[in-house]
């Protein structure tokens, strides 16, 4: 059984695996081990926390293979970004250059360091390893958040962004910021990568160009790749759209990878998931004439909060009484009894 629940101190050797496999631009898990271990100790702070609003909360979940015990994939959730430190971006904007006089009219693109998405929620950090990229897994990765999410919306802002990997070879180099490099940073692409996600910002503010950038005067291939995803992104990218999520007018200020967002109350996952009540049985229900019933995979979780588990499986919904049918093997790997609630979703 493939499972999702908190991360524990424990997983902490399949943590830095992870942090080892997921190479360049995946900046939220340096390989650095007191960094590592903060992350997991700050997770489970955050899941222990009475929570009212959104603020300096970090989610991060782990999935298990409950059969090995292996540990193949991790995926997270930021309460809050930009409070305890500045959350970068570059604003995409416009410029018009015109003259009257002599007919001329120019629009230019241009790119402004800010903080404008400080405060709001973003999903991050996922990483499946390759062998158990099947089953639907990564989908399943990436949607289970939105039904905690949904269970638990007082811990998250309205607006949710993603960070979006941007263009870079398999050597960690970077078109956009071999610009940013050769005027202004002398240091490579994957050094600045790691002292991001070590959390020492402070690089930036003092090396950024403190004016609006003009696009057009960058390098032809910093251009080409500015809100363009890394191959291995598309997949990620095409889920989230097909979530709600759109592109917004931000990139990275590294390797120039959009950003994109959506309002909490649209994402699909959370509209559409079912919250139900948990029925036990060996049968699947009994159906009147005009009631129906249907087996199919869902990506099903608990409510709970640090004991929180989610997985998929196939499901018998009976739509009058509104009742999840499920096995006792599963109303144990999902922590449920009867009677208790599920958020359920087809996958």
């Amino acid at each position: 059984m493939i499972l999702i629940r908190p991360i524990q101190s424990e997983d902490y050797d399949s943590l830095y695996q992870i942090a080892i496999d997921s190479g360049h631009g995946f900046t939220s898990l340096p390989i650095n081990e007191e960094i590592l271990k903060s992350k997991i100790a700050r997770s489970e702070t955050s899941f222990a926390r009475e929570v009212n609003s959104p603020g300096d909360e970090g989610y991060l979940f782990v999935m298990e293979d409950t059969e090995s015990g292996e540990i193949v994939g991790t995926s997270g959730i930021e309460a809050a970004v930009g409070l305890d430190s500045p959350f970068y971006h570059y604003h995409l904007g416009k410029v018009v250059h015109s003259s009257t006089e002599l007919n001329v009219h120019n629009t230019v693109e241009t790119l402004t360091l800010c903080n404008d998405n400080s405060g709001v929620s973003e999903i991050c950090t996922l990483f499946l390893k390759e062998k158990a990229r099947v089953n639907s897994n990564g989908r399943f990765l990436s949607r289970f958040r939105f039904m905690f999410i949904g269970e638990h919306e007082n811990r998250f802002s309205d607006k949710i962004i993603a960070e979006m990997r941007g263009v870079s070879d398999e050597k960690g180099r970077s078109p956009f910021w071999a610009w940013l490099e050769e005027h202004f940073f002398s240091i490579d692409f994957p050094t600045a990568d790691y002292l991001t996600g070590t959390g020492n910002k402070v690089f930036i503010a003092e090396l950024m160009p403190k004016y609006p950038i003009y696009v057009n005067l960058l390098s032809k291939e910093a251009q080409a790749v500015i809100n363009k995803v890394h191959a291995n992104t598309e997949p990620a990218i095409r889920l989230l759209e097909s979530e709600g999520f759109c592109r917004s007018d931000y990139v990275d200020i590294f390797d120039g990878g959009p950003t994109i967002s959506a309002q909490k109350q649209h994402i699909k996952t959370i509209q559409k998931s079912q919250r139900l009540k948990v029925k036990i049985s060996k049968q699947t229900c009994e159906l009147d004439e005009d009631s129906s019933s249907m087996q199919q995979k869902y990506i099903m979780c608990n409510g709970k909060l640090k004991d929180f588990r989610a997985l998929q499986a196939p499901l018998t919904i009976c739509d009058n009484d509104r009742y999840a049918i499920i096995s006792q093997q599963l109303a144990d790997y999902l922590m449920v009894e009867n009677e208790d609630v599920l958020r359920v979703i087809a996958n």
